[in-house]
């Protein structure tokens, strides 16, 4: 009997043309994501010689960080669309030539407004990125197998931000500012390279009775389960990012060195590394992300109220248990996401929303945090009660909205 006579064996040979092995895509995308994340990250370990060299004040020099998190919220929604109409490899590829632009922008720079101009370039290339990587999750990889290719690529920002915080250094050192730039947008282009040739494209949209495609709409995203996930997905951001940008200083101003302290705000990342894929894997065995979700979002508030207060062992607490549970549980809401979404055909804009979401989070997390601990950063008991009873409410939002 032929596949034409036999429906059921069309469909299996269809869905093993369709579907890639998890494990590779995510790893291609996880080198994707690392790539553009050293881009990101290659700025705050020469900070203060690129403060000498282009006449920056503080102020002014912070923005070559911040204007990343604008960035994303402006361009995560077009970032959606686009993929939708061309298609997320395709928007993945242009991510990294993007990148590539923006490096040389930077590279050519004699003024501060074009380095941050060249910033926000590669901002933009970091929001397409992360919108679309998920969405080729979504796309090429088997329904039950979504959780592993997650897990791997979560761990993108830590494994970028390290190599980056690594490497720059050195080849500051040795080729100079401009040399930085060039080499991180050589590396951006062989991810690109990568993608190309790796990733395959996902079949074409379904189409409906009469033969016209279905066009997604942004109206399906919001319902009442959604936004409930969305008010947990900002204040899971906000935490995270309040921890990054402020941990550091709060404990040099107790007295703990600068590169120590450091070391203790990005420990949690840097623990996510086994933690991250170890959920996704869980996730897929288990066929469930709503524990794994409400486990880091309960978590989360009490470790960064421990990170803000704590100077000895528990703030050791903090950083593991953030470390284990509450950071690895970050690519979960990708997936947790993804089962929300009425139907499949919405994962394009509906992860352009989420980033946008994203973006919002990530910068209440240092505006208004910075406003809790006040002018000299030192309400830091203050500052914690309320992030902890923030990820508390998130962690209501979460057990009260209905997903698998």
């Amino acid at each position: 009997m032929n596949a034409e006579a036999n429906p059921s064996s069309k469909d299996h040979a269809k869905s093993s043309r369709t579907y890639q092995n998890p494990l590779i895509v995510g790893i291609v995308l996880l080198v994707a994501g690392i790539s553009v994340g050293m881009v990101q990250y290659k700025v705050p370990t020469i900070m203060t010689n690129l403060m000498g060299m282009f006449s920056m004040t503080a102020e002014s020099a912070s923005w070559l960080m911040s204007i990343f998190t604008l960035v994303a919220i402006f361009t995560a929604i077009p970032s959606g669309a686009l993929a939708q109409r061309f298609g997320a490899k395709t928007m993945m590829i242009v991510a990294s030539c993007i990148a590539i632009l923006g490096s040389l922008i930077g590279a050519f720079a004699q003024v501060s407004a074009v380095l941050i101009l060249s910033r926000a370039v590669e901002g933009v290339a970091l929001t397409v990125l992360t919108t679309c990587a998920p969405i080729i999750v979504q796309q090429n990889v088997r329904p039950e197998n979504i959780g592993t290719s997650m897990g791997i690529w979560g761990i993108w920002g830590c494994l970028g931000s390290g190599a980056a915080a690594i490497i720059t250094p050195t080849i500051f050192e040795n080729l100079g500012f401009a040399g930085v730039w060039f080499i991180f947008a050589g590396v951006a282009a062989a991810a690109a390279v990568l993608v190309l040739v790796v990733i395959r494209k996902p079949p074409s949209a379904p189409v409906t009775h009469d033969g016209a495609m279905e066009k997604p709409r942004y109206r399906e995203l919001f319902n009442r389960n959604t936004g409930l996930f969305f008010v947990a997905f900002v204040i899971y951001q906000m935490l995270l990012l309040a921890v990054l940008s402020f941990v550091p200083t709060i404990l040099q101003l107790q007295g703990f060195d600068q590169t120590f302290s450091g070391f203790i705000s990005t420990a949690p990342m840097l623990i996510s590394i086994v933690s991250s894929p170890l959920f996704g894997i869980i996730s897929d065995k288990t066929r469930r992300c709503k524990p794994l979700v409400l486990i880091g979002m309960l978590t989360m508030g009490p470790c960064t109220f421990l990170m803000y207060t704590q100077t000895g062992w528990l703030l050791w607490v903090g950083v593991i248990v953030m470390g284990c549970l509450s950071v690895g549980a970050v690519a979960m809401f990708l997936t947790a996401f993804a089962k929300l979404l009425p139907r499949p055909e919405l994962a394009s804009i509906g992860m352009g929303v989420l980033v946008t979401f994203q973006g919002i989070g990530q910068f209440l997390g240092t505006f208004v945090v910075q406003m809790l601990l006040g002018p000299t950063l030192e309400n830091w008991m203050f500052a914690g009660l309320v992030l902890m009873t923030l990820g508390l409410i998130g962690t209501a939002c979460l057990a009260l909205c209905k997903m698998p």
